[in-house]
């Protein structure tokens, strides 16, 4: 795939990046190799130091951050607003909170004599590989890489190769932030080059959000080299809704929940599954939401959903919905791409949907909801599960019971109840099942690569 700027809102391609040869690879390893060996002795004020002066300059140049997400994958400029903002606050929590989460950890065995000290200590493991994806182009990195330079690793980024000018922003961000040199690199370079560096001696992690197939081939990789690695791969989260829910809160935050980032996200609610009682009532309104909503130019204030990042997105999304259409699903509203420049899918609801369509099984990764009929508490549980992703989900109900119930045995990483699931630095955030394994974020963050050494002084 061409590194390149193309603008999903017109498909102009803007500009156009070399690809690192192997040469110039090289060196970037050895520059991260070589800066690990001062920076894991670096202080935690020194490294929270650097966090924050990033933090600043996100803060200070947020719309010029925010454009560059908008021209290079297409969301709307508000919310990429949001993004860069969200990331400055994680660099912030991170910043407190990496200190007390790395602590040693003290033991008590029975064995150890008076006066003995056995406890666990984390140090840092090396240079990490991060492959990110280009749908939260900022925050994807930022929550890799905030608590891995706390734990006094290094990054290496092999950013998505259509958001390139973003990849290049956050090496800079680092650079001026006063981040020491080789401790924080961007690599432009295409997927072909990923295993060689997962080869890499120098490379002593990896993590990876992305897709299913790409998280299995990483994985094979680290796995084979026995290095740790973080996955967070697909979702087709389960959004389910009980007769107590109240139902126009539901829908609105269902709707907000399925098209959050041009509904191109991994945590999106994309299956909803709702009880008999009250899903033609939900059905009826999320359809009336779904069409009421504008679709236009992402820089545009009344722009509410805006291109999808790719073109070859739009031609999977259109034939996913064509082939579970043809299966036996109801489209209800949408379905079709819309006609002119630009990577634009409306947003789009389907229903009844046979086990052998597409949209039964796959992630529909756009704006595409899909609407599952439950007819009891365990039929919505049974449907939840019958899914080969176990990333995130959510359950909106009064009823304890059932709240109970959705929280135990609901097969995922993640469980919100009566609150769609979101991405942020004080929770935990991983997958179960395909979408993945590994935690990132919390406490979890800065103690996914290291190495927990168990230490006994007596």
């Amino acid at each position: 795939m061409a590194i390149s700027t193309t603008n999903p809102a017109t498909g102009e391609v803007v500009r156009e990046f070399d690809e690192l040869t192997d040469d110039q690879i090289e060196q970037k390893l050895q520059r991260a190799h070589d800066a690990f060996q001062a920076y894991r002795d670096t202080t935690f004020a020194q490294r929270s130091g650097w966090l924050r002066a990033a933090a600043d300059i996100l803060d200070a140049e947020t719309d010029e951050f925010a454009r560059l997400a908008t021209l290079e994958m297409g969301k709307t400029f508000a919310s990429a607003k949001g993004e860069v903002s969200k990331c400055a606050y994680g660099l912030r929590w991170y910043a407190d909170n990496a200190e007390r989460a790395l602590a040693d950890v003290p033991w008590s065995p029975k064995s150890a004599p008076e006066g003995a000290r056995v406890f666990t200590r984390f140090q840092p493991l090396g240079p990490v590989l991060a492959v990110m994806p280009w749908n939260f182009p900022y925050w994807q990195v930022f929550r890799f890489a905030a608590p891995a330079l706390m734990a006094g690793n290094v990054g290496l980024l092999k950013h998505a190769s259509n958001v390139p000018q973003v990849a290049t922003a956050i090496e800079d961000v680092f650079t001026r932030a006063g981040l020491p040199e080789g401790a924080f690199q961007t690599l432009l370079v295409g997927s072909s080059k990923i295993e060689a560096m997962i080869d890499d001696d120098r490379v002593r992690a990896v993590t990876l959000t992305g897709s299913e197939p790409a998280g299995r081939e990483v994985g094979a990789r680290a796995g084979k080299n026995v290095k740790a690695s973080v996955l967070e791969l697909g979702g087709s989260d389960p959004f389910i809704v009980m007769p107590s829910a109240d139902l126009d809160a539901t829908v609105e935050q269902a709707v907000t929940s399925r098209l959050l980032n041009n509904g191109q996200s991994c945590i999106n609610a994309k299956r909803f599954i709702v009880h008999a009682d009250v899903v033609d009532a939900f059905t009826e309104k999320m359809v009336a939401s779904m069409e009421a909503l504008t679709v236009g130019d992402p820089m545009d204030d009344g722009t509410d959903v805006g291109p999808m990042s790719q073109a070859q997105g739009v031609t999977d999304l259109d034939k996913q919905v064509r082939d579970s259409v043809a299966a036996g699903a109801r489209l209800l509203t949408g379905g079709k791409p819309l006609g002119g420049p630009g990577n634009f899918y409306p947003p789009s609801v389907l229903t009844d949907i046979p086990e052998d369509a597409p949209a039964y099984r796959e992630e529909l990764f756009g704006p595409v909801a899909m609407i599952f009929r439950a007819n009891d508490v365990d039929d919505a549980i049974r449907i939840a599960n019958d899914s080969p992703f176990g990333l995130g989900g959510s359950a909106w109900t009064t009823d304890d019971a059932e709240k109970e119930r959705f929280v135990n045995e609901v097969e995922t990483g993640m469980m919100y109840i009566n609150k769609f699931t979101e991405s942020t630095a004080e929770v935990p955030f991983g997958g179960a099942k395909n979408s993945g394994y590994g935690r990132e974020l919390a406490d979890f963050g800065p103690q996914s690569f290291v190495n927990a050494k168990t230490v006994w002084i007596q």
